[in-house]
């Protein structure tokens, strides 16, 4: 058994949500936490004692994905309204929007180098967007059923997804062609992940187990039944020796891939784990569940020497470990992790240390809304001064905060104990019929979008069926020339 010392401690808890969380992301600069949540809200929590979070509303179903960006300036949200928003993670609240896909979007994630999108959705879709003016680039489009997660490879020339077709496809981003496909999986893949070093790919999903391949040879690496119910989320620890992952039996498992065993079981969440991150030091992990709650772990075992923990593992059990996952060999189907693995447990429920700071109050800001400090050249929090401009956005909805500016005359004032103060942007609304209109526009093009994929998909259809009757004239006429 490790010691204490070793085991991962919960650090803070975060309440503000009003339904489950989704998904959750560090901010590169570790000031700031982004969660997701079915109460179709984005909140940013600030890890600054006494600071107050930020709930970003604009999106009008679901958020089921969120991602900063490398630089820490932005965060994504991709929407179960089909929609994609930028958003400045600041008291400012500003944001841009785009219709991403035709149906909800499951995904959404920031390319290393930070000029890139990629989003995924239930139209069955892939697609990679500039991020730059949010222009569209490229979609890939050969699964068979709702793509729920898409990530990017750590140089970004590949792109792996898991979709409810029970498939992993593992794509080329040059030739945007599926370079290889996984079969593996008993059921839909509801999460999928690049290792660090970018040679392996974990996914998990209903079937309750979690897999890693080697993309290199296509060969499943180890396969872990872990969890007695759906993974619904997993990351790769930045060292690349642990994965953990999130589940509806209400547990976080870490999974030690150097001993390719069952590391630790955490005991937080009352009910469905349904989101988990590490931080990109890998010194924090955060997930969040069906309770509501965002919880912040010190992850504390990869600061000890790893001989350590070989020797504690070696204890537990006479089995010789395997290689480093770069070197492991594939493996059969019998060597698999039971659940019962001797591996400690935690739970802290009714120890949560809470850094001395209760939840912190919480500030709403969206689209419609604007604020303004009584100081012109910073807000007071800290916010970085990056603009939706450097983004290229030329939308109505800035020039109206310009206007905005112009018919205030008088700064607002930041009251620190009320937090800042917001109000509406224009009072006129959009005439109902004129919305109605926009709508029913809106609509049509989709169901155009629709037909037209349909259409590919039969043409495609009709072209293998001709390709086969080609095939098979010219056998028929070679086997009727000897006879001749």
């Amino acid at each position: 058994m490790a010691s204490a010392l070793e085991d991962p401690t919960l650090e803070r808890h975060f309440k503000g949500h009003r339904d489950t969380i989704t998904s959750v992301d560090f901010n590169p600069n570790m000031k700031q936490l982004a969660s997701g949540s079915m109460d179709s809200c984005l909140m940013v929590w600030n890890f600054k004692p006494q600071m107050r979070a930020y709930r970003f509303v604009g999106h009008k179903d679901a958020v089921l994905s969120v991602h900063f960006s490398p630089s820490g300036h932005l965060v994504a949200s991709a929407s179960r309204d089909k929609t994609v928003r930028l958003w400045i993670p600041s008291v400012k609240g500003e944001s841009t929007v785009f219709k991403a896909h035709t149906a909800t979007v499951r995904n959404v994630e920031f390319s290393s180098d930070g000029q890139h999108l990629l989003t995924c959705s239930d139209d069955k879709t892939i697609k990679v967007w500039t991020v730059h003016r949010q222009r569209f680039q490229f979609s890939l489009n050969q699964h068979a059923n709702w793509v729920r997660c898409a990530k990017w490879s750590p140089d970004g020339r590949l792109i792996v997804s898991g979709s409810d077709d029970k498939s992993v496809k593992l794509w080329d981003r040059t030739s945007k062609e599926c370079i290889h496909t996984f079969f593996e999986h008993g059921g839909f893949v509801h999460n999928v992940a690049f290792h660090p070093s970018g040679t392996c790919i974990a996914a998990g999903g209903t079937d309750s187990t979690v897999k890693v391949w080697d993309i290199r040879m296509n060969k499943l690496l180890q396969h872990y039944q872990a969890h007695t119910a759906a993974v619904n989320s997993l990351s790769f620890h930045p060292s690349g020796n642990y994965l953990i992952t999130a589940s509806n039996d209400s547990t976080l498992k870490i999974l030690d891939l150097l001993e390719g065993r069952l590391f630790y079981t955490l005991h937080g969440h009352q009910g469905p784990a349904t989101a988990v991150a590490f931080s990109r030091t890998g010194e924090h992990f955060a997930s969040g569940g069906a309770d509501e709650q965002v919880m912040v772990w010190k992850t504390n075992f990869d600061k000890i020497d790893y001989n350590e923990v070989l020797q504690s593992h070696r204890a537990r059990s006479q089995v010789q470990a395997p290689p480093h996952i770069h070197d492991i060999h594939p493996r059969s189907p019998m060597h698999r992790q039971a659940v019962n693995t001797g591996a400690p447990e935690v739970n802290p429920q009714g120890e949560i240390r809470d850094m001395g700071a209760q939840t912190p109050g919480v500030t709403n800001l969206g689209p419609a809304l604007f604020t303004q400090s009584q100081t012109s050249g910073a807000n007071g929090t800290g916010a970085s001064d990056y603009g939706l401009h450097d983004l290229g956005v030329t939308s109505a909805d800035m020039e109206r905060r310009n206007l905005h500016r112009r018919q205030q005359p008088e700064a607002m004032s930041l009251d620190e104990s009320r937090g800042p103060t917001t109000v509406p942007l224009e009072v006129k609304e959009m005439p109902p019929a004129l919305s109605k209109t926009l709508e029913n526009i809106v609509g049509q093009l989709d169901v155009l979008t629709q037909t037209v994929n349909i259409l590919e998909q039969r043409l495609t259809m009709t072209e293998n069926k001709l390709r086969e009757v080609l095939d098979n004239q010219q056998k028929i006429t070679l086997q009727v020339r000897p006879t001749e």
